[in-house]
């Protein structure tokens, strides 16, 4: 979704927005942010646990679903109302009506990503899950399972498809990433395709046989 679908990035504008809008005092913990991201860079933490600790942050160790949905719903609106390559929402259309059924994979947080997928008419969702121990009621600022991404993003597609008795050789799917990544993905699928890719995925796909787009420019 990020930068596939949309413009930038949202975990950290989702972060943001929340802070804003909840506990303005968290936007005083932006330093501590920026540190965690220089822990990762320099490989001291991984990725799963430099999006807990931000999340732990700006949005807190533990928050009531009922408060967030809110502001998931409006950072949705947001994102969608002018956050999104244009060219993306044509070729969601084009799918849609070419008979496809719309999966999104993200290693972005199901906790907006849902809301943003409802708004476009994604049929399926697989995110980034949040562990829930309290049930529906309370969120903790811990991932439950693997980030999804990558590796963990193909696995969670392969397990997708075998819950919903999809088998490889009775479906065509055709595959849209910006980042080399998703190439565990983009090689599984039967068309590939890198929209305004990133500079590994722009080396790669070539090689590939992949067709390449640049949705940055369209209107």
């Amino acid at each position: 979704m990020d930068r596939t679908i949309t413009r930038s990035g949202t975990y950290s504008g989702f972060l943001i927005h929340v802070a804003r809008r909840r506990q303005q005092w968290r936007l005083l913990l932006l330093p501590l942010v920026g540190l965690a991201g220089i822990a990762y860079g320099l490989r001291l933490i991984d990725r799963s646990q430099l999006k807990a600790i931000n999340l732990r942050l700006l949005v807190g160790q533990r928050f009531a679903r009922a408060e967030i949905a809110p502001l998931a719903e409006s950072y949705a609106d947001k994102v969608v109302a002018r956050g999104l390559h244009p060219a993306a929402l044509e070729q969601i259309a084009a799918d849609r009506e070419a008979g496809y059924r719309l999966v999104l994979a993200t290693a972005s947080f199901h906790l907006y990503v849902d809301a943003i997928a409802k708004r476009l008419g994604i049929d399926d969702v697989l995110a980034t899950q949040l562990d829930e121990p309290d049930g529906a009621d309370h969120i903790h600022a811990r991932l439950s399972g693997e980030n999804c991404y990558g590796d963990a993003k193909f696995a969670r597609i392969d397990g997708w498809m075998a819950a919903n008795a999809i088998t490889r050789d009775a479906a065509h799917i055709r595959a849209y990433s910006d980042h080399v990544s998703d190439h565990p993905m983009l090689r599984f699928a039967d068309e590939a395709v890198a929209t305004t890719p990133s500079r590994g995925l722009k080396r790669l796909a070539p090689t590939m046989g992949w067709q390449i787009v640049d949705w940055r420019g369209r209107k």
